[in-house]
Protein backbone atom coordinates (compact mmCIF):
# COMPACT_ATOMS: atom_id res chain seq x y z
CA UNK A 1 0.00 0.00 0.00
CA UNK A 2 1.42 3.37 -1.01
CA UNK A 3 1.96 6.06 1.66
CA UNK A 4 -0.91 8.13 0.23
CA UNK A 5 -3.27 5.13 0.24
CA UNK A 6 -2.26 4.35 3.81
CA UNK A 7 -3.06 7.90 4.86
CA UNK A 8 -6.50 7.78 3.21
CA UNK A 9 -7.12 4.39 4.87
CA UNK A 10 -6.31 5.96 8.25
CA UNK A 11 -8.71 8.84 7.61
CA UNK A 12 -11.51 6.39 6.72
CA UNK A 13 -10.86 4.22 9.80
CA UNK A 14 -10.75 7.36 11.94
CA UNK A 15 -14.11 8.47 10.53
CA UNK A 16 -15.72 5.03 10.89
CA UNK A 17 -14.50 4.70 14.50
CA UNK A 18 -15.96 8.10 15.37
CA UNK A 19 -19.15 7.12 13.52
CA UNK A 20 -19.71 4.17 15.85
CA UNK A 21 -18.81 6.05 19.05
CA UNK A 22 -20.97 9.03 18.18
CA UNK A 23 -23.84 6.90 16.88
CA UNK A 24 -24.06 5.98 20.53
CA UNK A 25 -23.17 9.30 22.15
CA UNK A 26 -25.12 11.70 19.91
CA UNK A 27 -28.21 9.49 20.05
CA UNK A 28 -27.78 9.43 23.82
CA UNK A 29 -27.51 13.23 23.94
CA UNK A 30 -30.51 13.66 21.67
CA UNK A 31 -32.82 11.56 23.87
CA UNK A 32 -31.21 12.09 27.29
CA UNK A 33 -33.43 14.92 28.51
CA UNK A 34 -36.57 13.15 27.26
CA UNK A 35 -35.56 9.90 29.00
CA UNK A 36 -34.63 11.75 32.20
CA UNK A 37 -37.93 13.64 32.22
CA UNK A 38 -39.64 10.25 32.34
CA UNK A 39 -37.38 9.24 35.27
CA UNK A 40 -37.88 12.29 37.44
CA UNK A 41 -40.89 10.77 39.22
CA UNK A 42 -38.48 8.17 40.69
CA UNK A 43 -35.46 8.60 43.00
CA UNK A 44 -33.43 9.91 40.06
CA UNK A 45 -33.21 13.72 40.01
CA UNK A 46 -30.64 14.47 37.32
CA UNK A 47 -30.94 16.88 34.40
CA UNK A 48 -29.76 16.16 30.88
CA UNK A 49 -29.02 19.86 30.31
CA UNK A 50 -26.99 20.03 33.54
CA UNK A 51 -25.06 16.87 32.60
CA UNK A 52 -24.17 18.29 29.21
CA UNK A 53 -23.15 21.57 30.83
CA UNK A 54 -20.80 19.65 33.14
CA UNK A 55 -19.41 17.63 30.22
CA UNK A 56 -18.62 20.67 28.12
CA UNK A 57 -17.33 22.68 31.08
CA UNK A 58 -14.87 19.94 32.04
CA UNK A 59 -14.16 19.40 28.34
CA UNK A 60 -13.12 23.02 27.92
CA UNK A 61 -10.85 23.02 30.98
CA UNK A 62 -9.29 19.67 30.01
CA UNK A 63 -8.22 21.03 26.64
CA UNK A 64 -5.49 22.90 28.52
CA UNK A 65 -3.76 19.57 29.28
CA UNK A 66 -4.94 17.37 26.41
CA UNK A 67 -2.02 18.27 24.06
CA UNK A 68 0.36 17.15 26.80
CA UNK A 69 -1.53 13.86 27.22
CA UNK A 70 -1.46 13.19 23.46
CA UNK A 71 2.24 14.11 23.33
CA UNK A 72 3.08 11.57 26.01
CA UNK A 73 0.63 8.73 25.27
CA UNK A 74 0.31 9.11 21.50
CA UNK A 75 -2.86 9.78 19.46
CA UNK A 76 -3.94 6.16 18.94
CA UNK A 77 -3.88 5.03 22.59
CA UNK A 78 -5.38 8.38 23.63
CA UNK A 79 -8.41 7.72 21.40
CA UNK A 80 -8.81 4.13 22.64
CA UNK A 81 -8.87 5.09 26.33
CA UNK A 82 -11.19 8.03 25.63
CA UNK A 83 -13.57 5.74 23.74
CA UNK A 84 -13.85 3.48 26.78
CA UNK A 85 -14.99 6.42 28.91
CA UNK A 86 -17.62 7.32 26.31
CA UNK A 87 -18.97 3.77 26.60
CA UNK A 88 -19.08 3.99 30.40
CA UNK A 89 -21.08 7.23 30.27
CA UNK A 90 -23.69 5.67 27.97
CA UNK A 91 -23.85 2.55 30.16
CA UNK A 92 -24.88 4.71 33.14
CA UNK A 93 -28.33 5.14 31.53
CA UNK A 94 -28.99 1.39 31.72
CA UNK A 95 -29.57 1.77 35.47
CA UNK A 96 -29.20 5.48 36.22
CA UNK A 97 -28.41 6.99 39.61
CA UNK A 98 -27.92 10.70 40.12
CA UNK A 99 -24.37 10.43 41.51
CA UNK A 100 -23.09 8.04 38.81
CA UNK A 101 -24.71 10.18 36.14
CA UNK A 102 -22.92 13.37 37.17
CA UNK A 103 -19.63 11.57 37.98
CA UNK A 104 -19.59 10.00 34.52
CA UNK A 105 -20.28 13.47 33.08
CA UNK A 106 -17.02 14.72 34.61
CA UNK A 107 -14.95 11.80 33.29
CA UNK A 108 -16.34 11.95 29.77
CA UNK A 109 -15.53 15.68 29.68
CA UNK A 110 -11.86 14.85 30.26
CA UNK A 111 -11.99 11.98 27.76
CA UNK A 112 -13.62 14.18 25.10
CA UNK A 113 -10.80 16.73 25.27
CA UNK A 114 -8.17 14.03 24.76
CA UNK A 115 -10.21 12.29 22.03
CA UNK A 116 -10.70 15.40 19.89
CA UNK A 117 -7.13 16.64 20.32
CA UNK A 118 -5.85 13.23 19.22
CA UNK A 119 -8.31 13.25 16.32
CA UNK A 120 -7.03 16.62 15.10
CA UNK A 121 -3.45 15.37 15.33
CA UNK A 122 -4.29 12.16 13.45
CA UNK A 123 -6.21 14.06 10.74
CA UNK A 124 -3.37 16.51 10.20
CA UNK A 125 -0.45 14.04 10.06
CA UNK A 126 -2.38 11.99 7.49
CA UNK A 127 -3.01 15.05 5.29
CA UNK A 128 -1.09 17.75 3.45
CA UNK A 129 -2.16 21.13 2.09
CA UNK A 130 -3.57 19.44 -1.03
CA UNK A 131 -5.62 16.79 0.81
CA UNK A 132 -6.67 18.50 4.06
CA UNK A 133 -9.92 19.81 2.53
CA UNK A 134 -10.87 16.40 1.11
CA UNK A 135 -9.91 14.53 4.28
CA UNK A 136 -11.81 16.97 6.51
CA UNK A 137 -14.93 16.43 4.40
CA UNK A 138 -14.55 12.63 4.34
CA UNK A 139 -14.03 12.48 8.10
CA UNK A 140 -16.96 14.80 8.78
CA UNK A 141 -19.34 12.86 6.52
CA UNK A 142 -18.41 9.55 8.19
CA UNK A 143 -18.64 11.05 11.67
CA UNK A 144 -22.07 12.55 11.08
CA UNK A 145 -23.43 9.29 9.64
CA UNK A 146 -23.74 8.52 13.34
CA UNK A 147 -26.78 10.77 13.55
CA UNK A 148 -28.58 8.63 10.99
CA UNK A 149 -28.33 5.12 12.42
CA UNK A 150 -29.08 5.67 16.11
CA UNK A 151 -31.94 8.06 15.48
CA UNK A 152 -33.46 5.76 12.86
CA UNK A 153 -33.77 3.13 15.58
CA UNK A 154 -35.30 5.65 18.00
CA UNK A 155 -37.83 6.71 15.39
CA UNK A 156 -39.17 3.19 14.85
CA UNK A 157 -38.76 1.91 18.43
CA UNK A 158 -40.57 4.88 20.00
CA UNK A 159 -43.29 5.23 17.37
CA UNK A 160 -46.59 6.07 19.07
CA UNK A 161 -45.07 6.19 22.60
CA UNK A 162 -45.90 9.08 24.91
CA UNK A 163 -43.98 7.55 27.84
CA UNK A 164 -40.59 5.82 27.78
CA UNK A 165 -40.70 2.66 29.92
CA UNK A 166 -37.80 1.13 31.87
CA UNK A 167 -37.61 -1.74 29.36
CA UNK A 168 -37.48 0.71 26.42
CA UNK A 169 -34.67 2.65 28.09
CA UNK A 170 -32.54 -0.39 28.95
CA UNK A 171 -32.84 -1.92 25.49
CA UNK A 172 -31.74 1.30 23.81
CA UNK A 173 -28.77 2.00 26.07
CA UNK A 174 -27.40 -1.56 26.14
CA UNK A 175 -27.33 -1.45 22.33
CA UNK A 176 -25.70 2.01 22.32
CA UNK A 177 -23.01 0.89 24.79
CA UNK A 178 -22.04 -2.07 22.58
CA UNK A 179 -21.93 0.18 19.48
CA UNK A 180 -19.62 2.61 21.28
CA UNK A 181 -17.24 -0.20 22.26
CA UNK A 182 -17.07 -1.40 18.65
CA UNK A 183 -15.93 2.07 17.56
CA UNK A 184 -13.28 2.11 20.30
CA UNK A 185 -11.80 -1.22 19.16
CA UNK A 186 -11.59 0.03 15.54
CA UNK A 187 -9.00 2.65 16.58
CA UNK A 188 -6.47 -0.21 16.74
CA UNK A 189 -6.70 -0.55 12.92
CA UNK A 190 -5.13 2.88 12.34
CA UNK A 191 -1.70 2.30 10.83
CA UNK A 192 1.25 4.25 12.11
CA UNK A 193 2.98 6.58 9.67
CA UNK A 194 6.73 6.95 9.77
CA UNK A 195 6.13 10.67 10.29
CA UNK A 196 3.05 10.20 12.49
CA UNK A 197 4.38 11.47 15.79
CA UNK A 198 2.65 13.19 18.61
CA UNK A 199 3.64 16.85 19.14
CA UNK A 200 7.26 17.06 20.27
CA UNK A 201 7.72 13.30 20.06
CA UNK A 202 11.23 11.90 19.50
CA UNK A 203 12.22 8.47 18.26
CA UNK A 204 11.32 6.04 21.04
CA UNK A 205 12.40 2.78 19.40
CA UNK A 206 15.31 2.30 21.76
CA UNK A 207 13.59 3.54 24.90
CA UNK A 208 13.25 1.02 27.71
CA UNK A 209 10.22 1.00 29.99
CA UNK A 210 11.11 2.73 33.22
CA UNK A 211 14.21 4.40 31.79
CA UNK A 212 14.66 7.73 33.54
CA UNK A 213 15.59 9.47 30.30
CA UNK A 214 12.31 8.26 28.79
CA UNK A 215 10.33 9.73 31.68
CA UNK A 216 12.28 12.97 31.37
CA UNK A 217 11.61 13.15 27.62
CA UNK A 218 7.91 12.58 28.16
CA UNK A 219 7.77 15.37 30.72
CA UNK A 220 9.66 17.67 28.35
CA UNK A 221 7.22 16.88 25.54
CA UNK A 222 4.24 17.47 27.83
CA UNK A 223 5.54 20.85 29.01
CA UNK A 224 6.46 21.87 25.45
CA UNK A 225 2.97 20.99 24.18
CA UNK A 226 1.36 22.98 27.00
CA UNK A 227 3.53 26.05 26.32
CA UNK A 228 2.77 25.84 22.61
CA UNK A 229 -0.97 25.80 23.32
CA UNK A 230 -0.72 28.92 25.47
CA UNK A 231 1.40 30.71 22.86
CA UNK A 232 -0.95 29.84 20.00
CA UNK A 233 -3.97 31.01 22.00
CA UNK A 234 -2.91 34.64 21.65
CA UNK A 235 -2.14 34.68 17.93
CA UNK A 236 -4.38 36.88 15.78
CA UNK A 237 -5.64 33.99 13.65
CA UNK A 238 -6.69 31.88 16.64
CA UNK A 239 -8.40 34.83 18.33
CA UNK A 240 -10.40 35.59 15.19
CA UNK A 241 -11.30 31.95 14.57
CA UNK A 242 -12.38 31.67 18.21
CA UNK A 243 -15.49 33.75 17.44
CA UNK A 244 -16.45 31.31 14.68
CA UNK A 245 -15.66 28.39 16.96
CA UNK A 246 -17.81 29.92 19.72
CA UNK A 247 -20.75 29.94 17.33
CA UNK A 248 -20.26 26.24 16.51
CA UNK A 249 -20.39 25.51 20.25
CA UNK A 250 -23.71 27.37 20.66
CA UNK A 251 -25.38 25.78 17.64
CA UNK A 252 -23.98 22.34 18.57
CA UNK A 253 -25.84 22.60 21.86
CA UNK A 254 -28.99 23.67 20.09
CA UNK A 255 -29.22 20.98 17.44
CA UNK A 256 -27.81 18.10 19.52
CA UNK A 257 -29.82 18.63 22.70
CA UNK A 258 -32.24 21.53 22.79
CA UNK A 259 -34.04 21.15 19.47
CA UNK A 260 -34.89 17.47 19.99
CA UNK A 261 -36.25 18.32 23.43
CA UNK A 262 -38.38 21.10 21.90
CA UNK A 263 -39.90 18.70 19.36
CA UNK A 264 -40.63 16.09 22.04
CA UNK A 265 -42.39 18.69 24.18
CA UNK A 266 -44.93 19.89 21.57
CA UNK A 267 -48.21 18.18 22.43
CA UNK A 268 -49.79 19.28 19.15
CA UNK A 269 -47.57 16.75 17.36
CA UNK A 270 -49.74 14.08 19.02
CA UNK A 271 -48.50 10.54 19.64
CA UNK A 272 -45.60 11.10 17.22
CA UNK A 273 -43.86 13.70 19.39
CA UNK A 274 -41.34 11.23 20.90
CA UNK A 275 -40.56 9.33 17.69
CA UNK A 276 -40.13 12.68 15.91
CA UNK A 277 -37.04 13.24 18.08
CA UNK A 278 -35.43 10.32 16.26
CA UNK A 279 -36.63 11.54 12.87
CA UNK A 280 -35.21 14.99 13.63
CA UNK A 281 -31.85 13.44 14.44
CA UNK A 282 -31.94 11.48 11.17
CA UNK A 283 -32.47 14.62 9.11
CA UNK A 284 -29.78 16.51 11.03
CA UNK A 285 -27.51 13.61 10.05
CA UNK A 286 -28.61 13.76 6.41
CA UNK A 287 -27.69 17.45 6.32
CA UNK A 288 -24.32 16.77 7.98
CA UNK A 289 -23.47 13.88 5.64
CA UNK A 290 -24.55 15.79 2.53
CA UNK A 291 -22.52 18.83 3.53
CA UNK A 292 -19.41 16.87 4.53
CA UNK A 293 -19.54 14.73 1.38
CA UNK A 294 -20.10 17.59 -1.05
CA UNK A 295 -17.51 19.94 0.48
CA UNK A 296 -14.98 17.10 0.73
CA UNK A 297 -15.43 16.05 -2.90
CA UNK A 298 -15.48 19.59 -4.26
CA UNK A 299 -12.54 20.89 -2.23
CA UNK A 300 -10.05 20.04 -4.98
CA UNK A 301 -12.02 22.03 -7.55
CA UNK A 302 -12.95 24.98 -5.34
CA UNK A 303 -11.25 28.05 -6.73
CA UNK A 304 -12.84 30.40 -4.23
CA UNK A 305 -11.60 28.88 -0.98
CA UNK A 306 -13.60 28.29 2.17
CA UNK A 307 -15.55 31.54 2.46
CA UNK A 308 -18.46 30.63 0.14
CA UNK A 309 -19.06 27.43 2.13
CA UNK A 310 -19.16 29.34 5.42
CA UNK A 311 -21.47 31.93 3.84
CA UNK A 312 -23.79 29.11 2.75
CA UNK A 313 -23.69 27.76 6.31
CA UNK A 314 -24.76 31.01 7.97
CA UNK A 315 -27.54 31.66 5.42
CA UNK A 316 -28.90 28.14 5.88
CA UNK A 317 -28.82 28.52 9.67
CA UNK A 318 -30.55 31.91 9.62
CA UNK A 319 -33.35 30.41 7.51
CA UNK A 320 -33.65 27.53 10.00
CA UNK A 321 -33.77 29.90 13.00
CA UNK A 322 -36.44 32.01 11.34
CA UNK A 323 -38.65 28.98 10.64
CA UNK A 324 -38.10 27.53 14.13
CA UNK A 325 -39.07 30.87 15.68
CA UNK A 326 -42.36 30.79 13.79
CA UNK A 327 -43.04 27.06 14.24
CA UNK A 328 -42.05 26.11 17.80
CA UNK A 329 -43.63 27.36 21.06
CA UNK A 330 -41.39 29.69 23.05
CA UNK A 331 -41.51 27.55 26.20
CA UNK A 332 -40.66 24.27 24.39
CA UNK A 333 -37.03 24.05 25.69
CA UNK A 334 -38.12 24.26 29.33
CA UNK A 335 -41.54 22.57 29.17
CA UNK A 336 -42.49 20.15 32.01
CA UNK A 337 -42.97 16.39 31.58
CA UNK A 338 -46.55 17.00 30.41
CA UNK A 339 -45.23 19.03 27.44
CA UNK A 340 -46.62 22.31 26.13
CA UNK A 341 -49.89 23.17 24.39
CA UNK A 342 -48.73 26.67 23.43
CA UNK A 343 -48.57 27.85 19.83
CA UNK A 344 -45.99 30.20 18.26
CA UNK A 345 -46.83 32.24 15.15
CA UNK A 346 -48.23 29.26 13.26
CA UNK A 347 -49.76 25.90 14.12
CA UNK A 348 -46.75 23.62 14.82
CA UNK A 349 -45.90 21.73 11.63
CA UNK A 350 -44.04 18.41 11.75
CA UNK A 351 -42.82 18.91 8.19
CA UNK A 352 -41.35 22.34 8.96
CA UNK A 353 -39.77 21.01 12.17
CA UNK A 354 -38.02 18.18 10.32
CA UNK A 355 -36.97 20.45 7.43
CA UNK A 356 -35.32 22.73 10.00
CA UNK A 357 -33.44 19.70 11.37
CA UNK A 358 -31.97 19.14 7.90
CA UNK A 359 -30.98 22.81 7.63
CA UNK A 360 -29.34 22.74 11.08
CA UNK A 361 -27.21 19.75 10.05
CA UNK A 362 -26.25 21.20 6.67
CA UNK A 363 -25.22 24.54 8.16
CA UNK A 364 -23.22 22.86 10.92
CA UNK A 365 -21.27 20.81 8.37
CA UNK A 366 -20.43 24.01 6.45
CA UNK A 367 -18.79 25.57 9.50
CA UNK A 368 -17.05 22.52 10.93
CA UNK A 369 -15.54 21.14 7.72
CA UNK A 370 -14.07 24.54 6.92
CA UNK A 371 -12.77 25.07 10.46
CA UNK A 372 -11.09 21.64 10.43
CA UNK A 373 -9.63 22.46 7.02
CA UNK A 374 -8.25 25.89 7.87
CA UNK A 375 -6.79 24.72 11.20
CA UNK A 376 -5.06 21.78 9.53
CA UNK A 377 -3.75 24.13 6.82
CA UNK A 378 -2.54 26.93 9.10
CA UNK A 379 -1.14 24.72 11.88
CA UNK A 380 0.17 21.61 10.14
CA UNK A 381 3.21 21.68 12.45
CA UNK A 382 1.23 22.40 15.64
CA UNK A 383 -1.92 20.40 15.04
CA UNK A 384 -2.58 19.06 18.56
CA UNK A 385 -2.33 22.45 20.34
CA UNK A 386 -4.38 24.16 17.60
CA UNK A 387 -7.18 21.60 17.72
CA UNK A 388 -7.12 21.67 21.53
CA UNK A 389 -7.72 25.44 21.47
CA UNK A 390 -10.52 24.93 18.92
CA UNK A 391 -12.23 22.39 21.17
CA UNK A 392 -11.57 24.50 24.29
CA UNK A 393 -13.50 27.45 22.88
CA UNK A 394 -16.22 25.30 21.31
CA UNK A 395 -16.83 23.25 24.44
CA UNK A 396 -16.88 26.16 26.89
CA UNK A 397 -19.50 27.88 24.73
CA UNK A 398 -21.47 24.63 24.53
CA UNK A 399 -21.32 24.37 28.33
CA UNK A 400 -22.62 27.92 28.72
CA UNK A 401 -25.40 27.21 26.20
CA UNK A 402 -26.48 24.01 27.96
CA UNK A 403 -26.58 25.93 31.23
CA UNK A 404 -28.79 28.75 29.96
CA UNK A 405 -30.98 26.22 28.10
CA UNK A 406 -32.43 25.35 31.51
CA UNK A 407 -33.80 28.87 31.81
CA UNK A 408 -34.01 30.79 28.50
CA UNK A 409 -37.06 30.77 26.28
CA UNK A 410 -36.57 29.67 22.67
CA UNK A 411 -36.57 33.20 21.21
CA UNK A 412 -33.60 34.30 23.34
CA UNK A 413 -31.59 31.19 22.49
CA UNK A 414 -32.15 31.85 18.78
CA UNK A 415 -31.22 35.54 19.13
CA UNK A 416 -27.90 34.70 20.82
CA UNK A 417 -26.98 32.31 17.98
CA UNK A 418 -27.88 34.87 15.30
CA UNK A 419 -25.63 37.55 16.85
CA UNK A 420 -22.62 35.28 17.47
CA UNK A 421 -23.04 33.57 14.08
CA UNK A 422 -22.98 36.90 12.24
CA UNK A 423 -19.73 38.03 13.83
CA UNK A 424 -18.20 34.53 13.61
CA UNK A 425 -18.72 34.53 9.85
CA UNK A 426 -16.98 37.89 9.47
CA UNK A 427 -13.94 36.82 11.54
CA UNK A 428 -13.63 33.57 9.54
CA UNK A 429 -13.61 35.59 6.31
CA UNK A 430 -10.76 37.74 7.67
CA UNK A 431 -8.58 34.72 8.48
CA UNK A 432 -9.33 33.02 5.16
CA UNK A 433 -8.37 36.14 3.19
CA UNK A 434 -5.03 36.30 5.02
CA UNK A 435 -4.44 32.57 4.41
CA UNK A 436 -5.17 33.05 0.71
CA UNK A 437 -2.78 36.01 0.47
CA UNK A 438 -0.01 34.03 2.17
CA UNK A 439 -0.58 31.08 -0.19
CA UNK A 440 -0.42 33.29 -3.28
CA UNK A 441 2.77 34.88 -1.94
CA UNK A 442 4.29 31.38 -1.72
CA UNK A 443 3.39 30.83 -5.36
CA UNK A 444 0.81 28.08 -4.62
CA UNK A 445 -2.60 27.73 -6.23
CA UNK A 446 -5.35 29.09 -3.98
CA UNK A 447 -7.70 26.31 -5.06
CA UNK A 448 -5.40 23.76 -3.39
CA UNK A 449 -6.54 24.76 0.07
Amino acid sequence: MSPESKKLFNIIILGVSFMFIFTAFQTCGNIAQTVITNLNSTDFHGSGYTSMSIIYGVFSASNLISPSVVAVVGPQLSMVVSGIFYSLYIAVFIQPATWTFYTASVFIGIAAAVLWTAQGNCLTVNSDENTIGRNSGVFWALLQSSLFFGNLYIYFAWQGKTHISESDRRTVFIALTVISLVGTVLFFLIRKQEDTKAPGEEDSANEILGDSSSAENKMTRAVAAFKKSIKLSFTKEILLLSVTTAYTGLELTFFSGVYGTCIGAVNRFGTEEKSLIGLSGIFIGVGEILGGGIFGLLSKNNRFGRNPVVMLGIVVHFIAFYLIFFNMPNDAPIAPMEGTNDVAYMIPSKEVAIFCSFLLGLGDSCFNTQLLSILGFLYSEDSAPAFAIFKFVQSICAAVAYFYSNYFLLQWQLLIMVIVGFFGTITFFAVEWEAAAALVARGSDYSSI
